[in-house]
Parts: C-alpha cells; structure tokens; sequence
C-alpha cells in the first residue's frame, strides 16, 4: 500500500464520514465474501462483484430521503446494502435460500424490497431504465415529492431504449435522477473503443436534461452532486444526469478473468484512488478517528458479513411448490 498523503479536510461532521467509511466497508468486505461463496459453489449463475465503486450508492443514498426509490442492474449488492437492506437477507438470497428477499428465487440479479424501496437489479441491459422512468411518473401523478435514482453503466448508456427514457422523463418532467456508473468497462470494452461521446452526461442535451460528471471514487463529492441533482428533481423541474467515474477492481463478472486490461492499471487505482482509503485518511487526518476506531470498525463489519454468510448457509433451500407462488398479483375487480 502506498504511503498516506495528507489530505485536505472538507467541511463534513466526524460522525458522517465515519457513518460512510462503515456503510463502504461493509459492501466491500460483503462482496469479498460473496466471491469467496461463489468460488466454493454456495453461489450459483452470475454473480457481479460492487468491489471498488461503493462510493458512488453510498454518496447518492447521503442523499436521499425516505420514500425515494432506487433501481439498477446486475452489480446491484451494494445497491441493497446501502439502501438499508439486511445482509442476511442480501447473502441468503445470492445462495439461493429461503430466508433470501425474494425466498432464493432471485439470486444475485433480481431481488427486490417493497419496504426499502428497491425495486430490483435487472438481468437485461438498459431495461431497468424506462422502468425507473416508470416509478418516477407514479411519483410525479401523486404529487408525493419523491425521488427515483435509475442506475445504469456507461455500456447501457447506448441503448435505444436510454434515450427513448430520456426523451419521455423530458417531456413529463419525471423526477428521476439518471445514474450512469461509468466504471469504464462496458463488460470487456474499454469506452473509449465503443462509444463516441467522451462525456456520457451530455447525453441528455437533445432532451434538455441537464447533468454533470463526478469523481466517483470520492464520497463526498457525490454526495454533493446528489444533493443538487434531487434538489432539481423536488422542484418539478425534471430528470437529471449524473454521470458518475468510477471504477471496478474485479472483472465484470466472476467468470471474467478481466485479461483486457493490466494489473498494474489496477493496482495504480487501488493506490492512488480508492474510495475507502480516501475517507480513512480525511478521519485520520482530521483526528476524527485512530487506527484503533477503525480497527474497531472493520473487526465490528467483518463479523456482521461472517454472521451474514453463516445465517445463508443454515437457512434452508426453498421448497419445490415456491416455484408456484408470486408468479401472479390478484387484481380486485373494478365496480361496474
């Protein structure tokens, strides 16, 4: 690990910073269990790995309010554990097991929570867009003040189906801030082979969207750019994009041995960049916390992640007929 670099202290109370280093390092020391499970066949299918862009779900949920909803796509944990969801709920859904939020049915792609208002990752690329408009338009139709964050990666940001959102979210003023994780690997293709534009916040000006680019890998500097894009949303003012650079340790999946780049380009990031170094340094430089307190931290994170794993490996698989039920939704029939 490279030397610590003093670093200038921003104007942020101690408690938040230390409340984001222990909401990044939970989803990072999560996922590094996620992929320890799926590499002992506890975890089945795909499995998308969060590790190194907690930064971005930790400072968008810095700010938002209750009842504001969120959407993605397949790297999606760090999603869930940042909105709240319980990572004995999150790890016992991966490994497919009855206690899981969606009952094991769903697994790493496609679990949800009504109550935490995560409606979902999504398998299919760009899909979870025009549904994101969708919960943003029954948000504008009730006046409730709330806020939809759509997720989506900078090799989604091409689909057709993105700018026929964008163009609808512009027309209706939807409250919907466009997230595009931009960890600059679309899957395997680096963005400056597969996509013209150099700056995916543009993107929108067709439509009249405003947006703005962020350093992902800093959590308060997308805490900021939140705050101003939600503020736009509130005001009926209409979507807004943030595309927001960021960056993924591991390969696009966990079949993918990420050959179409250099280890020394990663490990230049893990040094020189990493979200969670980053806010460690401004605690311990701002004498907000000792090495103590963040061992404590960390010791504190791990066992909740071991206790997590534990708690997915004794709950039970779902039985046979729970292939049968939440298939369909019963309407009460309307009066005549």
């Amino acid at each position: 690990m490279a030397a610590r670099k003093t670093t200038k202290q921003p104007n942020v109370a101690a408690e938040d910073l230390k409340r984001y280093y222990r909401e990044m390092l939970l989803i990072r020391r999560f996922e590094e269990k996620a992929g320890q499970l799926y590499g002992m066949g506890l975890i089945g299918g795909f499995c998308h790995l969060y590790i190194g862009q907690e930064a971005v779900v930790v400072g968008l949920e810095a700010a938002a309010e209750e009842g504001d909803k969120r959407i993605t796509s397949y790297r999606d944990h760090g999603h869930m554990l940042a909105s709240g969801m319980d990572p004995d709920g999150v790890m016992a859904e991966l490994t497919g097991r009855e206690g899981g939020y969606s009952k094991g049915k769903g697994g790493s792609m496609h679990m949800f929570s009504r109550e935490k208002h995560f409606y979902g990752g999504h398998g299919i690329v760009g899909a979870q867009v025009p549904i994101g408009a969708g919960l943003a338009f029954a948000d504008r139709y009730k006046e409730n003040g709330r806020v939809t964050f759509t997720y989506f990666g900078d090799g989604a940001s091409n689909q057709g189906q993105v700018y026929e959102t964008f163009n609808m979210a512009a027309l209706w003023k939807l409250p919907v801030v466009f997230v595009i994780e931009n960890n600059q690997y679309a899957m395997g293709t680096a963005q400056k082979r597969s996509t013209s534009t150099p700056e995916l916040y543009t993107r929108g000006e067709a439509f009249g969207i405003p947006g703005e680019q962020v350093d992902g890998m800093d959590v308060l500097a997308v805490k900021e750019a939140g705050e101003k894009a939600v503020a736009h949303c509130r005001s009926g003012k209409g979507p807004y994009i943030l595309e927001i650079k960021t960056y993924r340790y591991r390969g696009h999946s966990m079949s993918d041995p990420a050959k179409y780049r250099t280890r020394e380009e990663v490990q230049k990031v893990r040094e020189e960049r990493d979200c969670i170094e980053h806010v460690r340094t401004l605690l311990l430089d701002g004498k907000h916390a000792s090495e103590e307190d963040l061992k404590a931290i960390d010791k504190e994170i791990k066992q909740v992640v071991n206790d997590a794993a534990e708690f997915a490996k004794n709950s039970p698989e779902p039985a046979l007929d729970e292939l049968w039920t939440d298939i369909y939704a019963e309407a009460a029939p309307q009066n005549a």
